[in-house]
């Protein structure tokens, strides 16, 4: 797939062609002594930005599980974006102009898929109804265009659509994502709002830590695990907000894993941006403790309640050093092999 600036250096290159044949043709059919029309100029097409390479960091370094302070930063969202409502149509946004309805999570100039649909709702685009439910920590839609029971899907550039059980308002929006809003049966609202509800309870009961009940890493499975923030991500999240890298981090704070290799990726193929850092290996004694390659395989993840476990909601492709959690039900880190060729 072409990249806008694929397209437009081909489009300039086709019109430059275009502009000096009509000059050969006026040279051509031009009477002598008489002047000649000047060519059209174009600009020359932009060059091919240049990708940042990955930057790779093994902790711990010099004992400490804390990375370095100049370590990458994410950009802020800045181009036109759009969103596709059910029964509504597709609306376009400009994201310098949305502000967060998190503050407790986003630092200014990041924001929620939510934000997004808050924001056009003020602007007049659709009626809606919303509030904050202390008790589910997210934003419930009570009302869109007159109906109830509204979710949404969203996936990052390169990415696809996918199930998700993750509150609205902690999703972080990217330039190039897609998002999709459409209308959910009760009882299907009613399963996801529940989630929520025994996440919140769950943290309260722990005296407001979180402690997640089980965390499996390959074949080593941790039990009541406390998780406390590291604040990686500090461009994007506010200090103080728990990601699920934190859990991993955690661990290794208890002893748990003895070492950790965490890959900054500006971009991967057609997924630009992705600004987030990779995590390629766990070592922890256990069966796949080496680096992740093409070759090898790698680490994925998913946390979130069991009702939705794998592709049901709780595996959906959010970066774990931006993946907000509350206090879910678990989670598990497991190992993936490399397809056949």
């Amino acid at each position: 797939m072409r990249s806008r600036r694929q397209v437009a250096g081909r489009f300039a290159a086709f019109a430059t062609a275009i502009a000096v044949a009509l000059f050969a043709l006026l040279v051509a059919c031009t009477p002598d002594g008489e002047p000649l029309v000047p060519p059209i100029e174009f600009p020359p097409p932009d060059p091919e930005p240049v990708a940042e390479p990955p930057q790779s960091y093994y902790l711990p370094r010099n004992g400490v599980w804390d990375l370095p302070k100049d370590i990458p930063t994410a950009r802020t969202p800045s181009e036109q974006g759009t969103i596709t409502i059910e029964d509504l149509g597709e609306f376009t946004f400009n994201p310098l102009e949305i502000e967060t309805l998190r503050p407790d999570i986003f630092r200014p100039g990041h924001f929620s898929v939510f934000d997004v649909v808050a924001h056009l709702a003020e602007r007049g685009w659709f009626t809606m109804s919303y509030h904050y439910n202390a008790s589910l920590n997210t934003h419930v839609i009570d009302e869109l265009d007159d109906r109830m029971n509204w979710w949404y899907r969203a996936y990052y550039a390169g990415g696809w659509p996918e199930i998700n059980a993750f509150r609205m308002d902690m999703f972080p929006y990217k330039d190039d994502m897609t998002i999709v809003l459409s209308t959910q049966s009760e009882q299907y609202m009613g399963r996801l709002y529940n989630s929520f509800g025994e996440e919140v309870q769950r943290k309260s009961i722990n005296v407001g830590r979180v402690v997640i009940p089980e965390v499996r890493v390959g074949t080593t499975v941790h039990n009541n695990v406390p998780v406390s923030a590291h604040n990686v991500r500090q461009d994007v999240l506010q200090p103080g907000t728990i990601t699920a890298l934190d859990v991993l981090l955690s661990l290794a704070d208890q002893g748990r894993i003895d070492r950790m290799k965490l890959t900054w990726y500006s971009s991967i193929e057609d997924a630009d941006p992705v600004d987030s850092f990779w995590v390629e290996q766990i070592d922890d004694g256990g069966v796949y403790s080496g680096e992740a390659s093409p070759e090898r395989g790698g680490w994925v993840y998913e946390t979130g309640s069991r009702e939705f476990a794998g592709f049901q909601g709780s595996h959906i492709h959010i970066p774990a050093d931006v993946r907000v959690i509350v206090s879910p039900e678990y989670m598990t880190w497991y190992w993936l092999n490399p397809p056949l060729s």
